[in-house]
């Protein structure tokens, strides 16, 4: 294409690519779904390579802007950015595409992980090697919340928030949307507004918002009047996780371990960390680990039938709002992305999710290393005090190998997985 200059010449100009067709769109975020092993930095770390850097569907200002915005919003952000560069490219029907396609896999293998936990979950072989992937979730988490702290904890008021965010959590069993809540609001009222965006804004998308918004509340309203408590329990809980998940899913299993183990008693404590270290395993956000609690809780309660509506749901609450929360946002793009007080918001809220994560850190480590643990209570006050004497040598040794693997050697998180789980069963010979 040539255009006429003021000078009377021509010069050629770059037209705007076209955007990809929807079956070239599904196989390249197909292939992203099934490949986004490695947690959310390796997932965003794959996309950027499929679609910025091998064919050009997004431009690097774009990419570092949408995954600011993600960041900013609650849910799984790499799974909120595939939706957002589907949108980009093909508008809705391109952003659903992309979301789903994300989510998809994932949730096949966690069902298919659910079926075979319940046969043989409770033979011993499998319990051993059960015990070597906890001890692989204890390492994981532990370089996570390192990984997140160096980002996060860079001023002294990040590392007070972090501080007092344990405490609340870990201490005084506060609620973890209370937390992100308090966090927020410290950095929105502690940052100047900036100056005003004098740019025009796109029009609200009202009637997209709407329908989501009709489509994620309106099946949970529907199993609230009908005779399936379990599943609207399951349904509304897992929306309220939707709402608050800030940080990604480590930030929220301890508020979703003192839920579903201590309030609704649906699993036990051991059930849980199962969950989360097969979750690890398999492909997607994850927070695909919402799935596997609710299928099994489900399982329990009324069989194979109820699992499967209870996985339905589950995955419906979690990922219909992130849809929603992504095409109601992205118009503003330009506008939201650099703005001081969302900044602070997040920043702050990140300081706070550091110190949730070291409350599951440590959680997820006395459960693991010791099998008798007490609650000492003095008031409000209620921390569990291991008993010594009850410490597994089996488990730290499966602990000492997996930190060995992945953090002194750097190998992946899905290798280590592996090789923790063998190493367990292994165990169970000696």
């Amino acid at each position: 294409m040539t255009v006429k200059t003021s000078e009377g010449g021509t010069h050629a100009t770059t037209a705007p690519a076209p955007p990809p067709a929807l079956t070239e769109m599904a196989s390249v975020f197909g292939r992203i779904g099934l490949l986004s092993f490695g947690g959310p930095a390796a997932q965003i770390a794959l996309m950027h390579r499929e679609l910025v850097e091998t064919r050009p569907w997004l431009d690097e200002r774009t990419y570092l802007r949408a995954l600011s915005l993600c960041m900013l919003l609650p849910g799984p952000e790499a799974m909120q950015l595939a939706t957002y560069a589907g949108w980009r490219l093909r508008g809705v029907t391109g952003g659903l595409l992309a979301g789903a396609l994300f989510v998809l896999p994932g949730a096949l293998v966690i069902a298919a992980l659910v079926a075979v936990y319940v046969q043989v979950g409770s033979v011993p072989l499998v319990q051993a090697g059960f015990l070597g992937i906890k001890a692989a979730v204890i390492v994981i988490v532990v370089e996570a919340l390192r990984k997140l702290a160096a980002r996060a904890l860079k001023t002294p008021s990040a590392w007070i928030i972090a501080g007092l965010a344990f405490i609340a959590i870990f201490a005084l069993s506060l609620p973890f949307p209370l937390i992100v809540l308090a966090a927020a609001l410290w950095g929105v009222f502690r940052t100047a507004a900036g100056a005003p965006d004098e740019t025009a804004l796109p029009p609200p998308p009202y009637r997209i918002a709407a329908t989501l918004l009709v489509l994620w509340l309106g099946p949970l309203l529907l199993l609230e009047l009908s005779d399936a408590p379990l599943l609207a329990d399951i349904g509304w809980f897992m929306t309220k996780l939707a709402v608050v998940t800030f940080g990604g899913a480590y930030a929220v299993l301890a508020y979703m371990t003192q839920t579903v183990v201590d309030q609704y008693h649906w699993i036990t404590t051991t059930q849980m960390i199962d969950a989360l270290g097969l979750a690890e395993t398999t492909p997607g956000p994850l927070i695909l680990v919402t799935q596997f609690v609710a299928m099994l809780s489900a399982y329990l309660a009324g069989g194979a039938g109820l699992a499967a509506l209870a996985g339905l749901v589950a995955l419906w609450a979690t990922f219909v709002p992130c849809f929603l929360w992504i095409f109601t946002a992205a118009p503003y793009l330009d506008h939201i992305a650099g703005r001081p007080r969302p900044a602070a918001a997040l920043a702050a809220i990140t300081a706070a999710v550091v110190g949730v994560i070291l409350n599951l850190s440590l959680w997820f480590t006395l459960h693991v290393l010791f099998t008798d643990i007490s609650i000492l209570h003095a008031g409000p006050v209620s921390l569990p005090v291991p008993r010594p004497s009850s410490l597994d040598p089996q488990a730290l040794a499966l602990a000492a190998l997996a930190a060995l693997w992945l953090i002194l050697l750097r190998r992946g998180m899905g290798e280590t997985i592996l090789l923790l789980a063998l190493a367990g069963a292994g165990s169970h010979f000696i």
